[in-house]
């Protein structure tokens, strides 16, 4: 274990002993989130990356010795185990050399060479593979036995060269070396199955296309892999055939006569029959996983932006799920979130409706004291935005709301809970109000796959995606709080230390016994232990609480330690939370221990100045630009505010108030190279595109960002009326894959005719 803890230190380039403390944090059971903010001095201030980190690879380093066993237990009982084997498996650093090494003894089907070792042919492969100098029609002829199926000389070498080959294909040196002259020099060649070009023009750039496996970025390979599936491409990796050939003559071929030939002969017909396949799967794990990482690491970041997205905070609000056809459903909602009232207007199907709808509107406005109306960006949207805004709402605040996922929600068990007797579109503007309220608090009802923010989702390894998105929002959730009294238990759920069960008897408890008063009282709930405990009591806050402190990130285990300090300033907690210069007059280094160093002094005294403070950006107000409503509004050479919605490798895609998301490839960004578009985007953030072309009819909008990148992001509402704002409540999270290009989430056909088109740009 001790060499697991030394080998993450040197990965991670931190301290052995920091890794140790980690690991036997999280063996006892702490969370993540706990042990990165409240267990700072015995881990050395690592933050949840790398914790996150540490438990992963050491969870990599544990799997790995369990196998290492699993395989010396079987080359034991296969009496196949010697010293230098077993210092060979011993010394395996990963999974792949480990294979390696065992691939020889692993019992395995009948081959051809397995045939030709039980007709007795062995000692003539050996002979060969020696490369002594031999007469192959006298030592050929020793191994003729009717018997056993070797009737001619030729038959016997045949046999000896599907020996030697096999040898070959499962040396451990050898198989290295051609899987590193695959990675390093192979390429990946896609073509199209003749007969599949119609079906299967999404991925037209890929019909006939050669890659280097090395360099070739996830999307693509991803993309490549999905065409395969559905039978439209055909996918080889390889390098070229000669190199890998030579390669392996220069580690085998070492004579220049009749059994040295055969050894050639063998090497040809191992690397094509046995090593290439065998390689080529092998690689084609590698790079799916390098590019599943990759897809994951995009999504759980913009997952991250996204559910850390501005709230609106406690106000009430009018909901609204636009429609043409079937109306608009309306949902009042109180500071918490709770639904008033509920019914459908129709806007949109007449002047008479449209009068009634008005009248509605503006009666249901006053009944409830409105104070922000959310509506719902998606079909009927923005002329819903522009019916309510020219009701003229005294102080009304209209936002345009993401809503992708809501009726993902509407259908769900969580939603039937809260609401049995409401029908799903009822729901769905109930989520649509909540989510500009607190975007956090909402979309974790709903599974982080669908909230449209992703790349390939459904490609990827799913289980390694399920733990990248629910670590996400666990961080994300204990970095933001949890209020005790009014959260809900999907919420609770992702607190550290507490799970669907707890969360669950939490509410009942609340249920059955009124609001907490402190955080003690959590010990009272059924099965909520000490351990429990002291891993959620500090992400838990209770407004209004009987003890200040309950409002605020300290832990209860520092509760002593505040009083103490409050005490020696000779006033109470309260007046150190209220007071600036109280605070800054303590001196820390007095309050140190070997528990407590100054990392968690000065969170406490951050956390005393601005207590139960959230993390989250302010909410600022945003609007698209009026009488820009759909695709057939847009020309080449429009300057538009937008949002970012979504980030992948190849790109942004970016909501301008058109109901398809456009598209500012990485080309497009910024003048100067970058390889990443996180490194200058993020979910959410409002930007100003300039829009360079668009297709109607395949609804694809290409937009650039390079001649505005000097200018400040849009932050001040482009259109504001006197009497009502516009503001944002966080990015629209339609799937590009179904507005950008609905049939895939490829990269667009089109990315090679940006990349040329920035080429021009840039040297005209």
């Amino acid at each position: 274990m001790t060499s697991h803890f030394k080998k993450i230190a040197a990965e991670l380039s931190i301290a052995e002993k920091q890794v140790s403390a980690t690991a036997a944090l999280l063996d006892e059971g702490a969370t993540v989130p706990f042990i990165s903010r409240y267990r700072k001095e015995m881990t050395g201030t690592l933050d949840e990356v790398q914790v996150t980190a540490i438990r992963d690879r050491l969870l990599q380093l544990r799997e790995l010795d369990k196998r290492r066993e699993a395989i010396l237990k079987s080359l034991t009982e296969l009496g196949k185990l010697t010293p230098e084997l077993e210092k060979q498996v011993n010394d395996a650093e990963t999974m792949v050399a480990l294979e390696d090494i065992y691939l020889p003894y692993r019992p395995k089907r009948k081959t051809r060479a397995s045939a030709a070792r039980e007709k007795g042919l062995q000692p003539l492969a050996d002979a060969l593979f020696g490369q002594n100098r031999i007469d192959l029609e006298i030592e050929g002829a020793k191994y003729i036995d009717e018997e056993k199926g070797v009737n001619t000389i030729e038959e016997a070498l045949a046999g000896a060269r599907d020996i030697i080959a096999e040898q070959i294909s499962e040396n451990a040196e050898a198989r290295t070396k051609i899987r590193t002259l695959f990675v390093e020099k192979g390429n990946f060649e896609s073509k199209v199955i003749t007969g599949k070009e119609e079906a299967g023009i999404k991925y037209k750039d890929y019909f006939e296309w050669t890659e280097p496996v090395k360099t070739a970025p996830s999307h693509r390979i991803l993309a490549m892999r999905r065409g395969e599936k559905e039978e439209i491409l055909w996918l080889d990796i390889k390098p070229q055939e000669e190199e890998a050939i030579a390669a392996l003559e220069n580690m085998f071929v070492k004579g220049n006569n009749a059994s040295s030939n055969q050894v050639q002969l063998a090497i040809a017909d191992g690397y094509k029959r046995l090593l290439k396949p065998s390689m080529e799967t092998e690689v084609r794990l590698l790079t799916k996983k390098k590019a599943d990482e990759e897809a994951i690491r995009v999504f759980a970041e913009n997952a991250r932006q996204l559910l850390l997205g501005a709230p609106l905070g406690q106000k009430r609000v009018m909901a609204i799920d636009p429609g043409f056809r079937t109306g608009c459903k309306v949902a009042c909602l109180d500071e918490q979130g709770k639904l008033l009232e509920d019914t459908a207007i129709y806007p949109h199907t007449g002047a008479g409706q449209a009068t009634q709808a008005e009248k509605t509107t503006r009666y249901l406005f006053e009944k409830h004291k409105i104070e922000a109306i959310a509506i719902g960006n998606g079909t009927a949207g923005r002329e819903t935005e522009v019916f309510i805004r020219n009701l003229n709402l005294p102080g009304a605040v209209i936002v345009m709301v993401n809503e992708s996922g809501a009726s993902i929600y509407s259908a769900s068990e969580v939603a039937r809970d809260e609401f049995p007797d409401k029908d799903i579109t009822v729901r769905g503007a109930v989520s649509i109000g909540r989510r500009l309220m607190d975007p956090l608090a909402e979309l974790v009802k709903i599974d982080p796959k669908s909230i449209g923010v992703g790349q390939y989702q459904h490609d990827v390894d799913q289980n390694k995606l399920q733990t990248s998105l629910d670590d996400t929002v666990i961080n994300c959730v204990n970095a933001v709080g949890v209020e005790l009294n009014t959260a809900s238990k999907q919420i609770l759920a992702y607190v550290s230390g507490l799970g669907p069960q707890l969360a669950q008897n939490i509410v009942e408890y609340r249920d059955a016994n009124g609001a907490f008063k402190k955080r003690e009282q959590l010990k009272k709930v059924p099965r909520l232990g000490d351990k429990a405990f002291e891993q959620a009591a500090g992400f838990l806050r209770i407004h209004h609480a009987e003890n200040p402190l309950d409002t605020s990130a300290v832990h209860p285990e520092r509760y002593e330690l505040v009083k103490q300090m409050a005490k020696d300033a000779g006033c109470t907690v309260k007046d150190l939370m209220g007071d600036d210069k109280l605070r800054k007059s303590i001196p820390l280094q007095k309050y140190t221990s070997e528990t407590v160093g100054l990392p968690t002094l000065n969170d406490i005294i951050a956390e005393l100045a601005k207590p139960g403070r959230d993390p989250r950006e302010q909410f600022e107000t945003f609007s698209f630009t009026e009488g820009v409503n759909s695709i057939n509004d847009l020309k080449p050479g429009m300057k538009l505010p937008g949002i970012v919605t979504n980030i992948t490798a190849f790109g942004a895609f970016v909501d301008i108030g058109v109901h398809q998301d456009g598209l500012v490839h990485l080309s497009q960004i910024t003048n100067r190279f970058i390889k990443d578009p996180n490194e200058v985007l993020k979910v959410a953030q409002k930007v100003e595109v300039t829009v360079t072309e668009v297709d109607v009819n395949r609804k694809r909008i290409s937009l650039t960002m390079k001649e505005n990148e000097k200018r400040e992001p849009v932050s001040k509402p482009v259109y504001n009326k006197p009497a009502q704002k516009q503001v944002n409540a966080g990015p629209s999270t339609r799937d590009p894959a179904k507005t950008f290009n609905k049939k895939a989430e490829v990269e667009p056909e089109g990315d090679l005719q940006l990349k040329l088109a920035a080429l021009k740009n840039m040297f005209k």
